[in-house]
């Protein structure tokens, strides 16, 4: 329709235009008709797919959005009513791109807003478009104004319920009942504070996310879609809330922090590990070379000891360690305690696995390597090749880690030498990497201490 509008319009411009000029003979008398302002709309992108990478977004083989995360939604981006041709490329960890929606044709009124959602699972391939449209109107002074949207396929048929803080579910009605690629209309309530909860659709005791007390301010327009969680707590569910300028994930109030404890100090016995002073060990007999799973931590500040195993020697007392909702850490045992440099220093770690891609990261924990240089190469010659990683140091106060670095599925080889040298210390090291693979190695002292340098392996390694 504004297709045919706009020819509509065109077409009339120029009828009157002829006109003009076929009644008069004399040029003065013609008419000017001003060119007619191009009917415009709005829209705004969310990406929702939790394993996908960055991607872009093209409108008729043009990019409109680059290299957005999972997570984001645009800001309000206001373009020519018409029609479209959309297209969303992901982004691979060489750099190519592969089309993971479209190109699709859409048509855009004008004076119309529209949410353009990238739902479903890359590893399942069912990524799709969610697009849903509400016409422009302002919102009442007192109000702010939501709209909800299912968008985890990890979540089934939810009842969504956006009450006064710790109300009571059972007394309250759901505002709406979803499921996945489900959403509601706008809903304009008075700003104040509320508590959002969504729970097993019919039995408001089964809540499965809980966003504690939040704001909602006076004029918010706000899309809040309920998004796969891929950091930490037991939800299945986070909360993507975009405002029309950007966006925020909102994870449950109960999200808490995932640490693990890892023993990467070649000299020292087995270890008991107690956190704030308690009398008996969180963690006991942990041996060297050896971590524990992830454990699920309240946000807060915490003391951590540790002491040879049976509770003596203490060899780290009242060592500070804050954690936030939604960190992701490492709490690595490292440096020699026969020189006294034995500390705890901490690695941040990856928890969302992204289907296109194998997530790597080496942590050089081996203080008697002194600096060195990784290689990331397809055979184990490496004569050739210029180190993935050059020169990194040991520091036991600041443990050096590559971070998480993405490469395309396939098989590698991985050495380690002093810097400077071709000479290998750890490896060749043939691995092969799957998408959606987490990947951990930890450059350590040969037991008791010095050369040969070793490895710990985590995550998915050791599997």
């Amino acid at each position: 329709m504004n297709g045919i509008t706009k020819l509509s319009l065109a077409a009339t411009a120029a009828f009157v235009l002829a006109a003009c000029g076929s009644s008069s003979t004399n040029d003065d008398d013609d008419v000017a008709v001003p060119p007619q302002p191009t009917p415009t709309t709005s829209l705004r992108v969310h990406h929702s797919v939790a394993d996908a990478p960055d991607v872009n977004v093209l409108a008729n083989g043009n990019a409109v959005l680059e290299a957005v995360p999972y997570g984001a939604s645009s800001g309000v981006l206001s373009v020519d009513a018409g029609d479209y041709s959309l297209q969303v490329d992901g982004i691979l960890p060489d750099g190519s791109v592969a089309t993971v929606i479209g190109p699709a044709d859409a048509t855009f009124s004008q004076n119309t807003r529209y949410e353009i959602f990238a739902i479903g699972s890359a590893a399942d391939g069912t990524i799709e478009p969610l697009i849903f449209a509400n016409m422009d109107s302002e919102i009442d002074a007192g109000n702010a104004r939501l709209q909800v949207v299912h968008a985890s396929p990890a979540a089934p048929t939810v009842d969504i319920f956006l009450t006064a803080p710790d109300a009571d579910l059972t007394a309250e009605a759901p505002a709406a009942t979803l499921q996945f690629g489900d959403f509601t209309g706008q809903l304009d309530v008075p700003a104040g504070e509320y508590q959002v909860r969504i729970t097993v659709a019919g039995d408001p005791a089964a809540v499965a996310y809980d966003s504690g007390a939040i704001e909602l301010p006076d004029g918010a327009d706000l899309v809040v879609a309920a998004v796969n969680n891929t950091a930490t707590g037991a939800s299945p569910v986070m909360l993507q809330i975009a405002d029309g300028e950007g966006s925020m994930l909102l994870p449950d109030v109960n999200a808490g922090a995932d640490i693990r404890v890892v023993h990467a100090s070649a000299d020292a016995p087995p270890v008991d590990v107690t956190v704030n002073n308690a009398a008996s060990p969180a963690i006991a007999g942990l041996a060297f070379g050896s971590g524990t799973d992830f454990i699920n931590l309240p946000a807060a500040d915490y003391l951590i000891d540790v002491a040879a195993a049976g509770g003596t020697p203490v060899v780290i007392d009242d060592a500070p360690l804050s954690l936030a909702t939604g960190d992701a850490l490492s709490v690595y045992a490292v440096g020699a305690l026969g020189d006294g440099s034995l500390t705890l220093a901490v690695v941040g770690d990856a928890q969302r696995r992204v289907a296109t891609e194998a997530q790597v990261q080496l942590v050089h924990a081996s203080p008697s390597a002194g600096n060195v240089d990784i290689y990331v190469t397809a055979t184990d010659d490496i004569s050739g090749a210029s180190p993935a990683f050059a020169d990194v140091p040991f520091d036991s106060t600041a443990l050096v880690s590559t971070g998480y670095v993405s490469l395309l599925p396939g098989d590698y080889v991985v050495t380690v030498t002093a810097a400077g040298t071709q000479t290998a210390a750890i490896g060749p090291i043939p691995l092969t990497l799957e998408g959606g693979g987490i990947y951990t190695a930890v450059a350590v002292d040969s037991a008791g201490g010095g050369l040969p340098p070793g490895l710990i392996l985590l995550d998915d390694l050791a599997q």
